[in-house]
């Protein structure tokens, strides 16, 4: 008898191109409809609501209802950071995409990851917080050390709000891109927020890409790179 999970159920529904392209879509944290997630896997809307019933049986994404409308969403960010690994195992085994376009170098450089930063500045943002002693490991897990706690705090983060949840308040997230950690976790998303609110970059309209405008890069590295 085998025993421990069964990985086969999961692995054969993000592996349907319709499903997988699906999931991809829901990767910057938004909630869509079934007609634009139909929209983006390319199939008909009939289609996706089959291919919608099957994700949400197996628990990788979750239906809200607003009216007469219901809204689709990843069932959290256990699920992103699964596709983002994904991602990266494909990029490094040479499963790309055979056609790219101008966005692709700024989906690089700096993308939302379900509710974190990635990309290039993701894994500045990391490994900056990590030459600095904010983040430390701790019994193989990430935590904030005690001038950590000084610094985002001084930075404006309500570390409080951002640890009542039942996810962790800092997790390594492998970037697909970089194939190195960026931040994910309570901190990571109080982190980008943070970003929004001053000012210093902005998700564009329909993407994941994240720009940063040129007085926010030059606080963003000032801040957390130099």
């Amino acid at each position: 008898m085998k025993l421990g999970p069964d990985i086969a159920p999961v692995a054969a529904l993000i592996g349907d191109p319709a499903r997988a392209n699906m999931l991809s879509a829901l990767m910057d944290g938004r909630a869509l409809t079934a007609g634009e997630l139909a929209r983006e896997a390319g199939i008909t809307p009939q289609t996706a609501s089959s291919h919608l019933a099957k994700l949400g049986q197996g628990g990788l994404i979750t239906e809200r209802r607003q009216g007469r409308h219901a809204y689709f969403a990843l069932a959290g960010s256990h699920v992103a950071s699964l596709m983002e690994e994904l991602a990266r195992l494909a990029e490094r085994t040479g499963h790309t995409r055979t056609r790219t376009g101008p966005a692709e170098p700024a989906l690089r450089r700096a993308r939302v990851c379900y509710d974190h930063l990635a990309g290039d500045l993701g894994v500045a943002l990391f490994d900056g917080l990590m030459s600095r002693r904010v983040l430390a490991r701790r019994d193989g897990d990430l935590a904030l050390t005690r001038k950590g706690l000084e610094e985002m705090r001084g930075f404006g983060i309500d570390l409080e709000t951002a640890q009542k949840s039942r996810r962790a308040l800092c997790k390594e997230c492998l970037d697909w891109s970089v194939r190195r950690s960026h931040l994910a976790g309570g901190l990571g998303t109080a982190l980008l927020d943070r970003f929004y609110d001053l000012g210093w970059a902005r998700r564009e309209k329909g993407s994941r890409i994240v720009t940063f405008t040129p007085p926010g890069l030059r606080a963003f590295e000032k801040t957390f790179v130099n």
